[in-house]
């Protein structure tokens, strides 16, 4: 095992019309996501698995998104709702510039900025794009914007940064599980036990066991893989992303998880979301934006936030807003609706959210193991994080919702109300057939699944 110094902290900062779908199909299918994608230009071809077990801290390794294991259980959707709805929006292009994924990609591979983009370029294609600098031209600057990983027991790799910028890319329409990126190698602790990782990682805090409302959880509870579908939605989390450079700022020497931290503060402070406020009405929002943010600035600098940490050394900003008036600094940037040239990020955030296709209310949910048949007769029945081993019948009006789960065994819908499928690996057939009011096996925040057997989809409204 590599016992060497621990580098420093890094700073982080409808329903449609009725058709035929698609026709039997057989073998491996990847849904949303994209299969065989080629490795960054330059990059180390070696088997993660294998390379990690011989990296030294501060190295680079070259990686999937689907090789990693989150360290917190929860993210803040709206962030990676912004970063998608600017991703898939033409406005980047229509102000002269390169979309903003493909900065973000060259950023966090190391690269500095995009420079060049080929029409048609694809993220998870590099060959289609060029950064400002090559694969080993790395400076002190560009690592700073690359994200870390720790190398666990047998080379499992487990990401300490990096979970909303590599979640987006894992949501975007021309990413997927199999896009590569290259990561920080913060520490090698390969040979410990699981016990003897786990107590290392909560030493260095770089594991968060807190769930979305701040309740204390267990490593084993923490998600096994990126993506929308396996991780809880702390509101709290994105509205700190959006008071950014308003009230506060990323300090150089950040704390670990330093917009939790302002979440789990701001939770406290009476600013109910929703409640209080509506998330989905723009106005509302951009209110506890500003109840939020100015609350941040007003707090005394020795206002102890979280985990004995004052508002000073979590980058309290003040005054609010850079001293500007609320219809201009980083205020008024973020005020900007989506018809603007140049629309705020709350704007994208929100215009996304509203094209995400959500399923029917759950009438009954499963988690965790289940062996054996499962009917759902009536109602919705939801899988969430479960493991499902043995077929499964949807009988008609009833409703099926799949969420981050992994199902072996037959799964047939006829006449159903809902089937719903995101983030979900399936071993065995799947039939659907008549469904009545929606099928949705990709789109947008819909993470893509991995389907492995024959696939029957007839008569269903498209999706």
């Amino acid at each position: 095992m590599n016992t060497g110094p621990t580098p420093a902290p890094l700073s982080r900062r409808r329903r449609p019309g009725r058709g035929l779908l698609a026709a039997a199909a057989a073998g491996a299918l990847a849904l949303g996501g994209l299969a065989g994608l080629a490795a960054p230009a330059g990059a180390a071809t070696a088997p993660a698995a294998g390379a990690a077990l011989r990296a030294q801290p501060g190295d680079l390794l070259d990686v999937s998104l689907d090789q990693l294991r989150p360290t917190q259980s929860s993210i803040g959707y709206d962030e990676v709702y912004y970063k998608l709805g600017r991703y898939t929006s033409p406005k980047d292009e229509l102000n002269g510039s390169v979309n903003k994924r493909f900065n973000d990609w060259c950023e966090t591979n190391g690269q500095g900025e995009a420079v060049t983009v080929r029409p048609g370029a694809r993220l998870a294609d590099p060959s289609t794009f060029t950064c400002a600098l090559a694969p080993g031209q790395e400076t002190a600057a560009s690592r700073a914007g690359m994200k870390t990983v720790v190398v666990g027991p047998g080379g499992a790799l487990y990401l300490t940064d990096g979970h909303h910028t590599l979640t987006s890319f894992l949501e975007a329409p021309d990413g997927g599980p199999q896009l590569h990126i290259r990561l920080i190698v913060r520490a090698d602790f390969s040979d410990l036990s699981p016990a003897a990782f786990w107590q290392a990682m909560r030493a260095r805090d770089w594991v968060r066991l807190v769930d979305e409302r701040n309740q204390p959880l267990t490593v084993e509870q923490l998600p096994q893989h990126l993506g929308l579908a396996y991780f809880h939605d702390d509101p709290y989390r994105s509205l700190v992303y959006f008071t950014r450079d308003i009230g506060y700022s990323v300090p150089d020497d950040a704390a670990e998880y330093l917009e939790f931290l302002w979440g789990d503060w701001l939770r406290g402070q009476g600013i109910g979301l929703p409640g209080s406020y509506d998330p989905a009405d723009s106005a509302s929002y951009l209110a506890a934006v500003r109840t939020a943010s100015q609350a941040m600035s007003a707090a005394p600098g020795d206002t102890v936030i979280a985990e004995g940490r004052t508002a000073d050394q979590l980058g309290r900003l003040t005054p609010w807003n850079a001293g500007k008036k609320p219809t201009g600094g980083e205020f008024g940037k973020l005020s900007a609706p989506i018809t603007d040239a140049k629309p705020g990020k709350l704007a994208y955030a929100l215009d996304f959210r509203a094209k995400v296709a959500t399923g029917p209310a759950c009438t009954s949910t499963v988690t965790g193991r289940h062996t054996g048949p499962l009917v759902v007769g009536t109602g919705t029945t939801c899988l969430t994080d479960a493991q499902q081993t043995g077929p499964v019948v949807v009988r008609a009006g009833a409703s099926l919702v799949v969420t981050g789960s992994d199902l072996t065994g037959p799964v047939q819908a006829v006449g159903a109300g809902t089937v719903r499928f995101c983030g979900t690996n399936l071993t065995g057939p799947l039939s659907v057939v008549n469904t009545r009011d929606q099928l949705t096996l990709a789109g947008p925040g819909c993470t893509p699944n991995t389907l492995n057997g024959p696939l029957q989809l007839v008569g269903n409204p498209a999706s």
